[in-house]
């Protein structure tokens, strides 16, 4: 059996819901297969959810659910949308399933037993939201250069990978092959990384309930990213098939954000792959991000991510266009806009820009513009070619050949301008050869030639965004009166491929243009809103001002902090025992638990106030307050500048 073509995306993180940011990887996924499976070939696409990890337990904890509950749920979030976005995967894979489960083990005790896993102890900075180990370098003022939240210090025995060991051997292998990781500027990046030097890989952590225990250790269990990673393997059947893993393996294209390439993708990830002497993916794709119209990056923390679901609907309400359309629409902006490789800003009048220059102009004027021409003049009826006829096959045959070389590397947008300039040489076919002039003039043959042509543009056309948008593409076939499984086939997309005596369908346009004008009055009218909203939010945060007496009602006190310990179920909270000078410790809770570690604040002396009313907070009774500097989170925590005895007021 021939090696089928093996696309994989990064199983995605089940901490939220699915974005446009997951979406991104995955149509372009999705792509690449579909074309590959266009074209006859045998095709693995690979998708799936990362369901392990500390900060998901602590997700479920403050949803109030079991964790295989919320996994559960939040797995299924992503499958909906990926239907929703006409996404074929051939496997999801969920690493919470028995068998990747059964596969992590069995990688673990392999490389165990030749000695590239071992036991030793990690001390360094963790950052929980992205369940990520770091540098001392890497870590930016106490925080993580990622999501840029505040870092721990652990000091714990784990189990490393001797990533080291393949460092030269990695970097070789780079070097000698330029498509491994692309586009160059990554391929760059990861080079400088090596050669920062290649440190082992912490691949364990202190057991917990929900993550995979290390096999022979019940104190440890496997760190969440180098379980994610073996995912693949899972896929292959590896290792009850590792016979007839050559069918699968190695992986044709993975596709993946750029954030996660260097520290993961292209280092552990191909140093594991060497220590089980198995062969390198061909190519590690690192795409950019999309950003917020802002040019922030999409968060949980900024709540500006981008739904494709929402973007669709906006899209339905301001043209009137099929959702599935709509969708379509979006498939194709998201891989038109930008190279892929680099970083976009999604805003809604670029997107409906695109939709109507591009798909109501370009694609639908010239299906739009030739099927009345048919229909009017020749009944409805694909003509025989005739003399004359073929004029465009020779850019058919380029169209097709641009789109080829683009997507071998993963081009998308390459991809489109090709097809984009056949569309454009057909739109202007037409308006050159001027077909009423032929039938008004009686040129019967040069008129059916002309359409013919015209007509057979459009069908290939159909065959060549079909990867893109699907749903558009057996549109176009209706319309045309084709059998969309038919029709679309690669081996088709040649001139005079059209099957005279077919009969047209005159149909309502697939891409009904958005009045420009209502919407940019829409949008200016949310905006006025949200604005003004805001407003009111500034208004309602000015500080009134306290007279003297209301001040000196507050009693502020200099306390140390005796203990803390964070709250089950609730990341950002810790429980303080305090000494503010009286009989018996005070007890406190504070949101500070993402910027401050236990062992930073026992013995630190902090400013409390005192006379607060009690409140329970999670359960737990709190009597006074903190007081930090910091809007959205604790940036410090105000203390004195000398020491001072505990219970000292501050007036």
């Amino acid at each position: 059996m021939s090696k089928a073509f093996y696309v994989t995306t990064p199983i995605y993180y089940v901490s939220g819901r699915p974005h446009l940011g997951s979406a991104y990887t995955t149509i372009a996924a999705d792509v690449l297969a579909r074309y590959h499976a266009l074209r006859g070939e045998r095709v693995v696409f690979a998708t799936g959810t990362d369901e392990h990890g500390e900060k998901v337990a602590r997700e479920a904890a403050a949803a109030g659910k079991p964790v295989q509950v919320y996994v559960d749920e939040m797995a299924q979030a992503y499958v909906d949308l990926w239907e929703q976005l006409h996404i074929r995967y051939d496997r999801f894979i969920r690493t919470s399933e028995p068998q990747h489960v059964r596969v992590v083990q069995a990688v673990f005790s392999k490389l165990l037993e030749t000695g590239d896993i071992y036991l030793g102890e990690y001390a360094g900075w963790y950052c929980v939201p992205c369940e990520a180990h770091l540098l001392e370098s890497e870590v930016q003022e106490g925080c993580c250069p990622d999501c840029g939240r505040a870092v721990e210090r652990i000091s714990q025995p784990a189990y490393f990978l001797r990533t080291s060991r393949y460092a030269q051997r990695l970097l070789d292998h780079i070097e000698a092959n330029e498509e491994f990781i692309l586009p160059d500027t990554r391929r760059r990046e990861v080079i400088g990384f090596i050669r920062q030097g290649l440190q082992d890989a912490c691949i364990s952590r202190a057991r917990s309930d929900w993550d995979i225990p290390v096999p022979g250790d019940d104190t440890q269990s496997v760190y969440v990213w180098f379980d994610a990673l073996i995912n693949y393997l899972t896929v292959a059947g590896y290792p009850d098939n590792s016979a007839q893993m050559g069918d699968t393996w190695p992986p044709d294209v993975q596709l993946m954000g750029k954030d996660i390439l260097p520290r993961f993708h292209a280092t552990i990830w191909p140093a594991l792959l060497m220590a089980l002497g198995l062969p390198l993916p061909r190519t590690l794709f690192a795409h950019g991000w999309w950003l917020a119209d802002t040019g922030d990056k999409m968060s949980k923390s900024k709540g500006n991510f981008i739904y494709p679901q929402e973007v669709a609907e906006e899209l339905c309400e301001l043209s009137g266009a099929r959702t599935a359309v709509a969708i379509d629409a979006l498939r194709y902006f998201v891989l038109r806009e930008v190279p892929f490789g680099l970083d976009g800003t999604f805003g809604l009048r670029t997107f409906i820009g695109r939709f109507n220059a591009d798909l109501a102009n370009d694609l639908g004027n010239l299906l739009n513009r030739s099927l009345p021409l048919v229909d009017r003049y020749l009944g409805g009826v694909v003509p025989e070619p005739g003399p004359g006829a073929g004029e465009l096959a020779d850019d058919i045959a380029a169209a097709r050949d641009g789109v080829e070389a683009a997507l071998a590397v993963a081009d998308y947008r390459g991809a489109l301008e090709a097809i984009w300039e056949l569309l454009g040489k057909g739109n202007k076919f037409l308006d050159t050869r001027e077909p009423w002039t032929l039938h008004r003039d009686g040129k019967m043959v040069e008129l059916q030639a002309v359409l013919y042509d015209v007509l057979d543009v459009v069908r290939s056309v159909a065959i060549l965004i079909s990867p893109f948008m699907p749903v558009v593409a057996e549109d176009i076939c209706d319309q045309l009166g084709l059998e969309p499984s038919e029709a679309l086939q690669w081996r088709l997309v040649e001139g005079g491929k059209l099957p005279p005596g077919t009969r047209t369908r005159k149909e309502s346009p697939i891409f009904p243009r958005v009045d420009m004008a209502r919407m940019e009055a829409k949008l200016q009218a949310r905006e006025a809103a949200v604005e003004k909203d805001k407003d009111e939010e500034r208004q309602e945060a000015t500080t009134p001002l306290l007279s003297f007496d209301e001040f000196r009602q507050m009693d502020l006190r200099v306390a140390r902090v005796l203990s803390a310990e964070k709250i089950a179920g609730a990341d950002k909270l810790l429980k303080l025992q305090v000494d503010a000078g009286e009989p018996t410790p005070r007890q406190l809770v504070a949101g500070i638990a993402q910027e401050f570690s236990v062992d930073e604040l026992v013995g630190k002396l902090v400013v409390v106030i005192t006379n607060l009313q009690p409140a329970k907070i999670r359960g737990v009774e709190s009597n006074g307050m903190v007081l930090a500097a910091g809007a959205e989170k604790a940036l410090a925590l105000l203390t004195v500048d000398r020491d001072c005895p505990v219970g000292t007021r501050i007036r």
